[in-house]
């Protein structure tokens, strides 16, 4: 820690000075592992000294690749059960003799997954911090040194994650919470190549991504296709992207088909690193409750974000400028429910205006 040392009113707070070598486990989806970024950045700038490694799903480890903080960053497949039992405890054990051989001084386990505790155990830190989970045995407890306690609802989620910090004895400076996520000179000159064929130039044009993996997260489609067709008029270029599947490109296919005048596409043919790179150069994202919205604010791109069942001042955009379009006409939002009565649409979304995203876009985009 740079400067003089201050006073730290926690008891059991780790001492920093002591510390080499870090896991941080976060196993969950792409935005949870994105909005833990600041996890990283907050630890290295109060231990330049530590080695701080990353733990998560390997289809998630291009949030955190490149981040400047992490030297390692270890991966669980879940294609690990395709192998059979054989070769998915070969796998596991690889996986284990590689964390094992780090010896962690300090573990940080993120999530409720038991794959955390256990951990600890096998890997025997000096010190482990994990959630308070409800309900959870006393083994659970006895795998780490210090319990974080239960988050609010109302908290963002990088403070939640951050909490882990404060924990054990670091409090954040409010310069160190940003989000990071670094696409890359490959990704980079990747989206330059496209743009160069739409003729467009950073900071040209306005990049929204519809979808979500959750569908009921998601604005109707005539909705999205007429907020499109007005950005358009008004002479914005918009760049419209979604996932490889095979429903968020149906989806932005459906959007197009709507259109007085098609927009730019790159539906599914971005890699995340790429379309971190694609966000990095617009003006403006528009999109909903969905990584891609996290992806926006990490790489500080202002983004209007939509939001229907899920919580907006748990999971909004976070430390960039941003609008947050969400309906005060439904009491019962947010739910977390998928979609009104579990049918997959949303009357909290479904009642959103083209001209309140509009409005929003305005703003954002005023000199």
């Amino acid at each position: 820690m740079s400067g003089m040392e201050t006073f730290n009113p926690l008891r059991d707070a780790v001492p920093l000075g002591e510390v080499k070598r870090v896991l941080v486990i976060k196993l969950r989806h792409h935005g949870d592992v994105l909005v833990s970024s600041p996890v990283f950045s907050v630890l290295k700038a109060h231990a330049p000294q530590v080695e701080i490694d990353a733990l998560v799903y390997a289809d998630t480890a291009e949030m955190l690749t490149l981040h400047p903080a992490i030297a390692q960053v270890h991966c669980i497949d879940r294609k690990w059960k395709q192998l059979g039992t054989i070769g998915q405890i070969k796998a596991e054990l690889a996986l284990y003799s590689t964390l094992k051989s780090r010896a962690y001084d300090l573990v940080i386990h993120l999530t409720e997954h038991w794959r955390g505790a256990w951990l600890c155990r096998l890997l025997k830190p000096r010190w482990s911090v994990g959630p308070v989970v409800k309900g959870r045995s006393k083994r659970w407890k006895q795998s780490f040194t210090h319990l974080q306690s239960l988050h609010n609802p109302l908290r963002h989620m990088a403070e939640t994650n951050l909490d882990a910090l404060r924990r054990i004895g670091i409090q954040p400076g409010p310069d160190e919470r940003r989000l990071t996520l670094v696409p890359g000179p490959a990704a980079d000159a990747s989206v330059a190549r496209h743009l160069v064929g739409f003729g467009l130039s950073g900071g040209e044009f306005i990049h929204i991504h519809p979808a979500s993996r959750w569908f009921f997260k998601c604005w109707p489609v005539e909705r999205m296709a007429a907020l499109v067709d007005r950005l358009q008029a008004e002479g914005h270029a918009v760049v419209l992207t979604a996932a490889p599947s095979k429903d968020e490109k149906a989806m932005l296919e459906a959007i197009q088909t709507r259109l007085k005048t098609p927009a730019f596409s790159l539906s599914g043919q971005l890699s995340l690193k790429e379309l971190a790179a694609l966000t990095q150069a617009a003006k403006l994202f528009i999109g909903v409750d969905s990584a891609p919205m996290h992806i926006a604010a990490a790489v500080g791109t202002p983004t209007v974000a939509l939001f229907g069942p899920s919580g907006d001042k748990q999971w909004g955009p976070w430390g960039v400028p941003f609008r947050v379009i969400a309906s005060t006409q439904h009491p019962c939002r947010p739910c977390g429910v998928d979609g009104c009565g579990g049918g997959k649409v949303s009357d909290c979304l479904t009642s959103l205006t083209v001209e309140e995203v509009l409005a929003a876009a305005h703003e954002l985009l005023a000199p």
